[in-house]
């Protein structure tokens, strides 16, 4: 009872969803409704149309008449006795639609002229009074009236035209509320603003792994609070500082922090949001945003992805949307440059595509400073773990450092996730605490995906997998510059990963021709196993062959490592070339010969190696279809140890006393990217 009460408490509160908000537009609404029932469904029932001479033979003779009201000279409604109601004649007009007596008018007639229906009247009465002396003259009341309903048909059409056109401007100004929601505020920013008084939860606490980056910032935000600091030896404020970064690694959290830190006026905005239907908004929401900043000077001014206005200009040749977003940009840079150094305006701006950036924007009078946030190292991924793991319930003998050790190449992001999805795999285990085992599983889960347990893989394509992940542990074991490998799995992991191997790679930026040519023997080598064994190969090298060969093609255009092409370097990150390539045809046929010759030669030195080591490939495979799952200190058992071992910093604090790593702490980390520009995946899957 005790463990339910306490796992009630754990349970978050659900907040009933609350209701649609009052909106005046509701009663308007109402109203129309109400007005076009009336005219569908009176309350009285319509007077029914007779002639003339029916008025007068049943209702005028027989003195049942109590008035008469003639209607715009068009027509003339009847009305009858209220004693005269109760008679069988008039059932069909005595009552209205609520069984009420009805008032009025009962009948209606149509006339030619006023005049023509006086003579006819005075005629009939005089029969009348000719039989009765006593008989009085109906009294007859003209009436000039409007009919509603016809001014509705074609007033209702222009009422509706109007109302779609105020609906789609509120849509497209970005509906109801701040500046930008009213028709007529088209080129108001949409910045959000974050006063003294507003309360940011994220401060530079939350922010770890970035050290010379939050230096950089929190100089920023000291020289908001002490200006005169700085300018009393003639220096000047920065005007702006750019956050360049692949994604997930904190830029837009360091701007919440400044945010949550400094004590001026903060505007936040996004690029895209410059961006609108209309031609001149984004250059009009630009000079509205430097407006108000100015007015709240000293204050900082926060950019999210600059690269959606900020992309060079007259690189596109489609009009339209690319000059109304030139204008956006043109508009930003005389803004940027047009006030002067003591207004205390800085301006933050993230993106995660530097490359693509106008050089007008990068100068510096612009963006005086390019602060770059790169993944963190081993120590900055150690207190990254320790501060999102503070909002979760951990075992406090566990190892930050272990675990930061087993996730190279990991973003901010990343870790954030690992944290989370370890929280959910320990909750759906029952425990009361997180463990290292459940991270090392979250680990898994993000580097390889969800755990396919309940696919079905036929025994050959089972034994075919074996030896391919068999192969690349071969390779990577008996490779001297090919990381070491941590653990190797044919369970199949997400979509199509029916395989995969993680290694331990070293903490470095430069590689070698060597490195780079054993890297490639390694990926090859489950499809070079294939081929040994079976004598055929299967589909499941997809991901090899494009890892290959993008490394392949950067060897010999980007990194000048072909003795043929030379040291130059093709590589044209902000398109300057365009659609056109900066050498001829034939040095095209040559560049795919070289690539071909390169990864043909690692083919062969793979498959003379797994050749040579056929015995430890078909050990490996054998034990992995039994176990499925084989760690280091299996390889080391099966094949013995690896040799020209050479243990890095991470690995020997991490093994135990006898030198093999402890099998409930073993590391899992991703692959390690290779080529800064030429990524590739974490994860090896195979194809089937």
């Amino acid at each position: 009872m005790e463990n339910n009460n306490q796992e009630k408490k754990r349970l978050p509160k659900i907040v009933p969803p609350k209701g649609p908000r009052f909106n005046i537009y509701w009663v308007y609404g109402i109203i129309a409704l109400v007005l076009i029932g009336l005219q569908f469904f009176p309350f009285t029932k319509s007077s029914k149309l007779i002639s003339f001479e029916e008025f007068n033979q049943n209702m005028l003779q027989s003195k049942d008449v109590q008035k008469l009201v003639v209607v715009n000279k068009e027509y003339v409604e009847v009305f009858i006795k209220p004693d005269r109601l109760q008679e069988q004649k008039y059932k069909d007009v005595s009552s209205t639609n609520f069984n009420t007596v009805n008032p009025g008018p009962h009948y209606r007639f149509k006339i030619l002229s006023v005049d023509d229906f006086t003579k006819k009247l005075s005629e009939a009465e005089t029969e009348i009074k000719q039989t009765d002396p006593d008989y009085q003259s109906i009294e007859v009341y003209p009436e000039n009236r409007t009919d509603w309903f016809n001014a509705l048909s074609w007033l209702l059409p222009i009422l509706i035209i109007v109302a779609i056109w105020l609906f789609i401007m509120r849509r497209v100004t970005g509906g109801v509320g701040g500046p930008g929601g009213q028709i007529f505020n088209f080129g108001k920013s949409k910045a959000t603003l974050f006063d003294k008084g507003t309360k940011v939860n994220i401060t530079f606490s939350d922010v770890a792994g970035l050290d010379e980056a939050k230096a950089e910032v929190m100089e920023i935000v000291d020289f908001l609070k002490n200006p005169k600091k700085y300018t009393a030896l003639g220096g000047k404020i920065p005007k702006g500082a750019l956050l360049i970064g692949p994604p997930g690694t904190g830029k837009t959290l360091i701007a919440k922090a400044v945010a949550g830190e400094a004590q001026v006026p903060f505007f936040s905005i996004s690029g895209s949001e410059f961006v609108e239907l209309f031609v001149g908004i984004g250059a009009s929401r630009v000079r509205d945003l430097f407006k108000q900043a100015r007015e709240k000077a000293p204050c900082i001014i926060f950019i999210d992805e600059i690269d959606a206005i900020g992309r060079a200009r007259g690189r596109n040749f489609i009009q339209g949307g690319n000059d109304e977003r030139e204008n956006t940009l043109n508009q930003l840079l005389v803004e940027m440059d047009g006030f002067g150094t003591d207004s205390g305006v800085i301006i933050l701006a993230a993106t995660n595509r530097p490359d693509v950036l106008d050089s007008a924007l990068l100068r510096p009078g612009r963006f005086d400073r390019q602060i770059s946030i790169d993944k963190p190292d081993l120590v900055g991924r150690e207190q990254i773990f320790k501060v999102h793991s503070k909002n979760i319930k951990v075992q406090k003998d566990l190892d930050m450092k272990k675990l930061a050790a087993q996730t190279p190449g990991f973003a901010g992001a990343d870790i954030a996730n690992v944290c989370n999805e370890s929280a959910l795999i320990a909750a759906r285990k029952n425990k009361k605490e997180v463990d290292m085992s459940d991270f090392q599983d979250a680990i898994d889960r993000v580097i390889g995906g969800l755990e396919k347990k309940n696919k079905i893989i036929s025994q050959d394509e089972k034994k075919i997998v074996a030896y391919h992940e068999a192969g690349h542990a071969i390779c990577g074991w008996f490779l001297e510059h090919a990381d070491p490998l941590v653990k190797v799995s044919i369970i199949p992991r997400g979509v199509a990963a029916l395989g995969y191997a993680q290694y331990m790679p070293k903490e470095q930026f430069l590689y070698t021709t060597e490195q780079l040519f054993d890297s490639i023997c390694m990926t090859l080598g489950g499809r070079a196993a294939e081929d040994i064994i079976f004598s055929k190969i299967s589909t499941g090298a997809q991901n090899d062959l494009e890892r290959i060969t993008k490394l392949g093609y950067a060897m010999v255009t980007i990194y000048g490592m072909n003795a043929k092409i030379g040291n130059l370097s093709y590589f044209d990150p902000q398109n300057e070339y365009g659609f056109q390539k900066p050498y001829s045809e034939e040095t095209a046929k040559m560049i795919d010969e070289e690539v071909r010759e390169l990864i043909d030669k690692a083919f062969i030195r793979t498959k003379d190696l797994l050749r040579e080591k056929q015995p430890e490939l078909e050990i490996l495979a054998q034990e992995l279809l039994k176990k499925e799952i084989l760690f280091q200190q299996d390889l080391e058992r099966l094949i013995g140890k690896r040799p020209f071992e050479t243990k890095h910093k991470e690995e020997e604090e991490l093994v135990g006393e006898n030198g093999v790593p402890d099998p409930e702490e073993l590391m899992e980390p991703q692959k390690k990217e290779p080529v800064l520009d030429i990524p590739p995946p974490r994860i090896e899957p195979r194809i089937a």
